[in-house]
């Protein structure tokens, strides 16, 4: 080109070109004045020629001022370009206003390779008829440029087994676009797999509770059934305030019915917890009632409190939660619940057999964990993620050497494989100790067994991953007097787990200890112990002194 005395540019009209010619001479541009297929054509040229800044701007304005007609031709640029953030905003756009897409013109106008993206998502929430129909407008508009092949692949979009039987016989066949083999295989289909195994179409709505009442969203079981869906978590009780179901074989517990068949990734329960009392409880979800899938089970776990529940991307309609055991009575409280698809939270969390695996700390109060033995000057100190204020005094819990232990328990069960602890370490003397670990304070598994070993400071604790509610820190010795303490635990841990800092210092910690042993080098231990200190059975014993 640079040898040519005429370039011709086929990208664009002359009008969106002159308009990039002001640009360049003027360095800006009124937007509010183009049309959208101006802007979409500028768009383009500003990529062809590299005005990066220009190009930027572009997709920015196009991002917030997207609408029903310029949609898919902004769709089919953003492709183009590789532009992710307006692709996502394009088909997020798409989905929420499905029917009004499909029916306009830009529609039409699509490449089949974006046609199939779009028709692919099963967030695209419209009746599979009105999605045929639009294909079937596609493919009459495309029909002289149309590669046989793309016909076969657009068609194959659609999901027969979703319409109802006069729909597939009357208007699908009567198109004489889908062959009488395909149409008999989606009645077979339609007829006989249970529900859960049909690829259902669904709302998304990232991050909005739809288990509200201006979702549409209603209880249909439970006792009380006012009070799940209301704001208020916090103004309840034994009598008011929580929907409730009992506990036994014939109650099909609480069920919730969405507005609309919606995409979910994140149920949140707040269960009745003005006391120490644990629950234990399943969820199934369903698209028709009939046929069931159980998503959460936690029959077999102790559960308190808050309930952050995590499960595979899925369309449903239907929650059921049905409580299997509380550690106080025969019944099953639930106080509020959110479910949503939660894209925000997503990537702090994986699922492992059913189980959320945190990448997070979750022995914390914030995360609903509670302190159920020990001694502490303030309850749940070991839990408030402070592990840099303590001294002699305060900021540690502890337990009597051969009498009694640390005993956490979190708020649900988490697959875990590591944890981090800090022993009280202002002087140089070590410890020895052993961990353990329940979900239903029945049966332990040991995980660490440092009971032969002189450690201090930072302990870094990694074993074979498993399910986890209550943990039990079991002290063993100290060098200075007959009391164990514990400044800080996390779980899981949140540093590196392999050769991070932590662990290096913990090692030439436990190598300095071992070495004075070793040459006998330890002072004698000194005991600053004053009156006792009685440990509740239930709760964290506020001491008012403690034996450093």
């Amino acid at each position: 080109e640079s040898h040519q005395s005429e370039v011709e540019i086929t990208e664009a009209s002359i009008n969106s070109f002159k308009k990039l010619l002001e640009y360049i001479y003027s360095g800006c541009m009124n937007l509010s004045i183009l049309k959208d297929e101006v802007i979409l054509e500028i768009f383009s040229l500003s990529n062809l020629f590299g005005f990066t800044n220009l190009e930027l701007s572009l997709c920015k304005y196009l991002r917030s001022n997207i609408n029903v007609y310029n949609v898919c031709p902004m769709f089919a640029a953003a492709r183009l370009y590789q532009h992710k953030e307006l692709v996502i905003e394009a088909l997020n756009f798409t989905d929420c206003h499905a029917l009004e897409v499909l029916q306009s013109e830009s529609f039409l106008s699509l490449s089949p390779e974006a046609l199939q993206e779009v028709l692919n998502r099963d967030s695209l929430y419209a009746y599979e008829l009105d999605i045929f129909r639009a294909v079937c407008r596609w493919i009459k508009a495309n029909q002289d440029d149309e590669d046989p092949e793309a016909k076969i692949k657009v068609l194959s979009a659609v999901r027969y087994p979703l319409m109802s039987l006069d729909e597939l016989l009357s208007v699908v066949r009567e198109s004489q676009l889908v062959s009488s083999d395909n149409i008999l295989d989606a009645i077979q289909l339609r007829n006989t797999l249970p529900s859960h195994k049909l690829k259902f179409r669904g709302q998304l709505k990232p991050n909005l509770n739809i288990a509200h009442p201006s979702q549409g969203a209603q209880v249909m079981q439970g006792e009380m059934r006012s009070a799940l869906l209301e704001s208020d978590s916090n103004g309840h009780d034994h009598e008011r305030g929580c929907t409730r179901h009992l506990i036994n074989e014939s109650d099909s517990g609480i069920m919730i019915k969405l507005g609309h068949p919606s995409i979910i990734n994140y149920i949140k329960i707040q269960l009745w917890d003005k006391d120490l009392r644990s629950y234990s409880y399943y969820i199934e979800v369903s698209m028709d009632q009939h046929d069931w899938v159980r998503v959460i089970d936690h029959s077999n776990y102790y559960c308190r409190s808050t309930q952050r529940l995590w499960i595979h991307p899925r369309v449903v309609q239907y929650i059921r939660i049905v409580g299997t055991n509380n550690t106080v009575n025969k019944s099953f409280h639930i106080v509020s619940m959110e479910i949503m698809y939660n894209s925000e939270e997503m990537n702090l969390v994986d699922i492992e057999k059913g189980l959320v695996v945190p990448k997070f700390n979750v022995a914390t109060m914030d995360m609903n964990a509670i302190v159920i033995d020990g001694v502490s000057r303030c309850r749940n100190s070991l839990l408030d993620g402070n592990c840099k204020d303590y001294d002699w005094d305060c900021g540690y819990t502890c337990h009597q050497l051969g009498s009694g232990c640390i005993l956490v328990q979190l708020g649900q069960p988490y697959m875990l494989s590591s944890m981090r602890m800090l022993l009280w370490d202002c002087d140089d003397r070590y410890y020895s100790y052993y961990v353990e670990v329940s979900v239903n304070m029945w049966d332990w598994e040991l995980i660490v067994d440092k009971s032969k070993e002189p450690v201090r400071s930072w302990q870094l604790l990694q074993f074979n991953s498993r399910p986890v509610v209550f943990i039990r820190i079991t002290g063993t010795f100290n060098s200075a007097n007959e009391v164990f303490h514990c400044v800080h635990l996390e779980a899981p841990a949140q540093v590196p787990l392999d050769l991070n800092t932590a662990e290096v210092e913990q090692e030439i910690s436990n190598l300095q200890v071992t070495n004075k042993l070793n040459n006998n080098e330890l002072d004698e231990p000194e005991s600053l112990e004053t009156s006792s200190t009685t440990v509740a059975e239930t709760s964290t014993a506020v001491a008012g002194s403690l034996i450093i």
